[in-house]
């Protein structure tokens, strides 16, 4: 691999990395467990290793973002997750600022075309 494509794999992951709280919260109205998003994601296009994934549920539980609840009537023991009330404020400002940096990234690169 050229330097120049490791490099960019490596800018590509940090921004993926910097948008995946919006990508996790977002798929969070409805109850699902960790494989469930896992799947959900992936097929949204956003792939993310599980080893990821199940830390940052974690946290955003430990931030009071996401409710958790355990059900053991499935056969085996799932940990869901929900957005909490504060989960639900904070993801749609983040969502406005989403919008807002999307306008002004394609101002940006807009002008950046016109020169």
């Amino acid at each position: 691999m050229a330097h120049h494509e490791e490099i960019l794999e490596n800018l590509i992951q940090e921004l993926r990395r910097g948008s995946l709280v919006l990508f996790v919260l977002s798929q969070m109205s409805q109850k699902q467990y960790g494989y469930s998003l896992l799947q959900n994601l992936t097929d949204k296009g956003m792939s993310i290793e599980p080893g990821t994934l199940y830390p940052l549920m974690r946290r955003l539980e430990k931030q009071g973002l996401l409710d958790s609840q355990w059900d053991v009537d499935a056969g085996r023991p799932r940990k869901y997750y929900l957005l909490s009330t504060d989960g639900v404020v904070v993801l749609e400002k983040m969502k406005e600022e989403w919008q807002q940096l999307v306008q002004q990234m394609n101002a940006v690169l807009h002008d950046q075309e016109d020169e």
